[in-house]
């Protein structure tokens, strides 16, 4: 083993650690008047890890340090993912962390929650993703907590009380594999498991999902994700049904692309994922909170992002649609995060009434990412819905799809709850203050980017099939 070959290998992880390291000295020296400071410098620590991503993307894949992590084009894609996400709830945060006594340690934590889940999607490594779940983690209860409301007490307590459960039942999957099979890695894994009782192996691969479906959001483990929604900071309920979801979906794909337990993992993550985006469909239909609405949209979009993982290994478009379909959702839900940044006064659905003629921007940038949300075109997310849905199909999972086709039918009503309200005509009842300017900015980059990346992802594709 190479250390210095193996630690450049990992400069965007470095990055990200430095960077949060020298953002929690330096802000403990500086005037509150002066924690710009801070941001600048976790703004920097992002854009050094995503130019250290690039950097890597042109290089040949490996695994470095014993073969427990993955210098991959997986990797270095879902490290552009995490870091352009979190940088865009920096900026529609700006406001409403500006001045605060907490602002330097929020950023320190949004770096570190982005570490946790940049090495959780890139372990090859069951100890290793231990210590990736815990370092993803517990930064994310402190940043739900950060708000010290009373909602968003009850969200950070769900959100440790579930995370705890599900942490431990990780570390006891793994216990129960390493004994069985004496390995960790997902190399040495793959060879020794088929010969393994499969009823051991399942109850271990079992915990272990738990703990992947935790941090996306889904079904057993998604209880907290509309509560953190809407208890938590804007800023902070962006991030947290945001990057987590990225660190846990791509390590769920990655264990199962390349280690087969001998069971039918395949369809046990087919009907999570039906389960998944059917509940979070039929509980958002009735919310008038748009955070809450967002929280249970978040649960929903965690039941399509598990189509391609449910064919990992059996269909050559899995692992690129999930990608895809990652980064689409990433910028779409933080900037529908970002409306309500501007606004943040409108706390119900019939509060944005009129908004299109107050602020025709803003009802803009609403409207694109809701559409998104759906998977309307030219959007990003119906790019990535396309593509997780051809998947699916060319891996034998057509029941799935046509489950997977009426949930996205049926997300329509609750989106268009929400923007009915937002281009009525009439008589508005409330007068609209000036929005947050962080927030607006961020909405509006937001809103370009879904469009770009659904138009350039649709021109690549047909290029391609061409």
């Amino acid at each position: 083993m190479d250390m210095s070959t193996d630690s450049l290998a990992m400069a965007p992880q470095i990055s990200l650690f430095a960077g949060a390291v020298i953002t929690l000295l330096v802000g403990s020296f500086l005037p509150r008047a002066r924690q710009w400071v801070s941001r600048a410098l976790a703004v920097a620590a992002l854009i050094a890890c995503s130019s250290a991503a690039i950097a890597a993307l042109v290089g040949a894949p490996r695994r470095v340090f014993e073969g427990t992590f993955a210098a991959d084009d997986t990797t270095s894609i879902a490290a552009l993912i995490i870091c352009s996400a979190t940088l865009l709830v920096i900026a529609l945060g700006v406001d409403e962390l500006r001045g605060s006594d907490r602002e330097s340690e929020a950023y320190v934590l949004l770096l570190l929650a982005s570490l946790g889940a940049l090495l959780m999607a890139g372990t090859t490594d069951l100890l290793v993703l231990i210590v990736a779940f815990l370092l993803a983690s517990i930064p994310l209860y402190a940043l739900i907590g950060l708000a010290r409301t009373p909602d968003a007490a009850e969200a950070t307590l769900k959100t440790y009380l579930l995370g705890a459960l599900f942490g431990i039942g990780l570390m006891l999957g793994v216990t129960i594999v390493y004994g069985a099979g004496g390995a960790t890695t997902y190399a040495e894994l793959a060879q020794v498991l088929p010969d393994i009782s499969p009823v051991i192996v399942g109850v271990g691969v079992v915990a272990v999902l738990g703990a992947l479906l935790f941090k996306a959001g889904a079904v057993p483990a998604h209880f907290w994700v509309p509560d953190a929604a809407q208890g938590a900071s804007t800023w902070a309920a962006a991030f947290a049904t945001t990057v987590p979801k990225v660190g846990g979906l791509v390590a769920m794909y990655r264990l199962f692309d390349e280690v087969d337990p001998g069971i039918e993992w395949p369809l046990l993550i087919a009907v999570v994922a039906a389960v998944t985006m059917t509940l979070g469909n039929l509980a958002a239909l009735n919310q008038s909170d748009p955070r809450r609405l967002l929280g249970w949209s978040t649960v929903s979009q965690a039941g399509y992002l598990l189509l391609p993982v449910a064919v990992a290994g059996g269909s050559d478009l899995a692992s690129s649609s999930l990608l895809l379909y990652l980064a689409a959702y990433a910028v779409t839900n933080v900037t529908a995060f970002a409306v309500i940044a501007a606004l943040p006064e409108l706390t119900t659905l019939s509060d944005y009434r009129g908004l299109a003629r107050r602020h025709p921007w803003l009802a803009g940038a609403l409207a694109i990412s809701l559409l998104s949300l759906v998977g309307t075109p030219p959007t990003a997310v119906f790019i990535g819905k396309l593509t997780t849905f051809t998947a699916a199909w060319d891996g034998g999972f057509g029941w799935l799809v046509a489950i997977a086709a009426v949930n996205t039918v049926a997300s329509l009503f609750y989106y268009l709850r929400w923007l009915a309200p937002v281009f009525a005509t009439g008589q508005i009842n409330r007068e609209f203050t000036d929005p947050r300017p962080a927030g607006m900015r961020a909405a509006i980059v937001g809103a370009v980017v879904i469009l770009v990346l659904g138009i350039g992802s649709g021109a690549l594709g047909t290029m391609s099939v061409q």
